[in-house]
């Protein structure tokens, strides 16, 4: 029973994790990556559709981007989805087959800026772990009349090496994000 709650408790926080990381590539670099469009939301034809069921997304350069629609009618659509993306500060061009984008340069401040953006994103992915380890304890308090409670404090334990654990691959994670934003 403690194992079915700690297993569960495991893979909630694994996946909090991924998305974490997901959540970080999607903030600029110098470099353009297709990952970082991955959150871009195009109204087609009256419903929001994610880019990548729309168009390819090519980089062809490190600072390029190519995006080929399947579909010519939502060129337009594309262009606008992008140009309103924030934290992307990107001006995508539109030659009638495909939308075109460079990366500018960041300055300085624009890195320091998408720093304080990843850290704000890592604190909200470890509050999340922190939420899944309370509902985690939850159903370990729950068992006590069950198991007993030397049970339940040695779960507890597990628990807690879990949220260390997870926490520090998300910390990990982070620093990688920071200092690919801070490589000039």
């Amino acid at each position: 029973m403690i194992a079915d709650v700690l297993a569960d408790t495991t893979s909630r926080m694994t996946r909090a994790v991924e998305a974490a990381k997901e959540d970080f590539a999607t903030v600029r670099t110098g470099r353009a990556n297709p990952q970082m469009f991955q959150k871009v939301m195009v109204d087609y034809y009256g419903s929001p559709t994610p880019l990548a069921q729309l168009a390819s997304l090519a980089n062809p350069e490190a600072r390029s981007l190519i995006i080929t629609p399947y579909d010519k009618s939502a060129l337009k659509a594309i262009e606008q989805a992008i140009r309103d993306m924030p934290n992307l500060g990107v001006n995508p061009t539109n030659d009638g087959n495909i939308v075109r984008i460079t990366m500018p340069e960041l300055t300085a401040e624009r890195r320091k800026e998408y720093v304080k953006l990843v850290r704000t994103k890592g604190e909200d992915a470890k509050v999340q772990i922190r939420g899944i380890r309370r509902k985690g304890k939850d159903g370990l308090d729950a068992l006590k009349a069950e198991v007993g409670e030397d049970e339940v404090a040695r779960g507890e334990k597990e628990l807690d090496a879990l949220t260390r654990q997870h926490t520090d691959l998300i910390d990990d994670a982070l620093k990688r994000k920071e200092a690919e934003l801070l490589e000039v």
